[in-house]
């Protein structure tokens, strides 16, 4: 086997390039194959010059880079991208075609590229490639007009967004652990792409009200383009040298759901995580028809985003060492229903004030014990497979469909419906205190 196939691990993407020219790629996975290489080979002699320049850089400042700007991308554009469609003469049934298919897509697209970077060790090239070619497909956006046109950029960009966010955190959960002991904590990256998508939302809102709508796209694509050459900074994913005989597995889906402790995770996020659809979709507006204005509706999403920060630099990182992750995300899903059955039985500011800070809890902390889990029982070879399936198939998957069952919901039984949202969370403690056990069996016979 040549050693740039065998040592990925070691900086230096000229090897993962080397290694990628040469395999042959896999009946749907061709797209990919091709967006890496000729990303690849149109900036092989950068990548190189950036390598050496940022060699003596330790890893956290170049993640909490690569977080910043993929963040940033996400947050320039993701509240503006509805209104954009309709500027560009969208109706709103239309809207919501286009965005649910382009959340359909990444269902699809999303595990497709894991499992390629997997199999191929190619995790930050096909970060690069895709985050170049979602770049691309945002500039896109600008001379496009109508449905289909705008529906063909959306699945092209939403095709090339997916794997970004769950590759990062592949990269990072790896480089976290370092060679001699915990590098870094995995939270304080997360957290740095929380803070920059919030910051990233405010400076389009100024930026399009003294603008235009435009200015989203612009920014979004010179975030993502931020992005693509950020991953050339930090350390790919270290495995070790495999046979024949384990090689081939690598982005197995079967095998990693043949690993209890994982599909226990998959179910808690999609329980829990897949709740707060109702909470983000008809929140706001059930507070504006119990009479709470829109200033005071966003001190109280203010509150839910700033404990997800604070949880995510701070306090996870501490009640996960304390508890240990299963006890972690059994305080999770606790936390969410007591959040959801508060908010079904009142809309008054001050317990609505009290419960809100809970999302630091229901979401950061619930997050950061997935990713502990995931990190102790995944071998790394499968890492971006598994980063995909838990937030594609089993996050994004629970929370597309919750969303269209809060609907239903919320016109039947009103905030009541959030009652609803806490029985599912109760649904995720008996699994989040029986997945202990399956840890301590797990994390030592899957070898990495």
């Amino acid at each position: 086997m040549p050693s740039s196939v065998c040592c990925v691990g070691q900086p230096g993407l000229r090897l993962v390039f080397h290694a990628s020219a040469n395999l042959q790629p896999r009946e749907g996975d061709a797209w990919n194959h091709f967006l890496v290489l000729g990303f690849l080979s149109s900036s092989e002699p950068f990548i190189r010059s950036i390598e050496l320049a940022m060699r003596g850089f330790a890893p956290f400042p170049k993640f909490v880079v690569l977080y910043t700007a993929l963040y940033a991308a996400f947050g320039v554009i993701s509240p503006f991208l509805p209104a954009f469609l309709k500027s560009h003469d969208l109706a709103t049934e239309e809207i919501a075609a286009v965005m649910a298919t382009g959340t359909g897509i990444r269902l699809l697209s999303g595990p497709l590229a894991g499992r390629f970077a997997d199999h191929h060790r190619a995790w930050r090239s096909l970060f690069a490639g895709c985050a170049a070619a979602a770049a691309i497909a945002a500039l896109l956006y600008l001379p496009a007009h109508g449905f289909w046109m705008l529906l063909l950029v959306t699945l092209m960009q939403a095709s090339a967004l997916a794997p970004l966010a769950p590759v990062a955190d592949a990269l990072a959960l790896s480089a976290s652990a370092g060679a001699a002991g915990k590098a870094f904590e995995y939270g304080w990256v997360r957290g740095a792409g929380s803070a920059a998508f919030i910051a990233g939302s405010i400076a389009a809102g100024h930026a399009a009200g003294f603008y235009d709508l435009d200015v989203v796209v612009w920014l979004n694509a010179i975030l993502l383009s931020a992005a693509a050459f950020a991953v050339l900074l930090v350390p790919d994913i270290a495995v070790p040298c495999l046979d024949a005989s384990t090689k081939h597995q690598a982005g197995d889906t079967t095998f990693l759901l043949r690993i209890a402790a994982f599909r226990r995770v998959l179910l808690i996020a999609a329980l829990v995580l897949g709740s707060h659809a109702l909470h983000d979709t008809y929140a706001v507006i059930r507070w504006n028809a119990a009479g709470i204005g829109t200033g005071t509706a966003s001190v109280l999403w203010s509150e839910s985003v700033g404990a997800e920060v604070i949880v995510f630099f701070l306090a996870g990182p501490a009640l996960l060492r304390w508890l240990g992750p299963s006890r972690a995300l059994a305080l999770a899903a606790a936390a969410a229903v007591l959040r959801w059955t508060v908010m079904g039985m009142s809309t008054h500011v001050v317990a609505l004030a009290l419960v809100e800070p809970l999302h630091g809890l229901t979401f950061a902390l619930l997050h950061l014990a997935c990713m502990a889990v995931i990190a102790r029982t995944v071998p790394s070879r499968f890492a971006a497979t598994a980063q995909a399936i838990y937030g594609t198939l089993a996050v994004g998957a629970s929370t597309m469909l919750l969303t269209l069952g809060s609907g239903w919901l919320y016109a039947g039984m009103g905030g009541q419906a959030f009652w609803v949202m806490a029985v599912l969370c109760a649904a995720a403690l008996p699994l989040a205190w029986g997945l202990q056990q399956r840890l301590v069996g797990e994390t030592s016979a899957v070898p990495k």
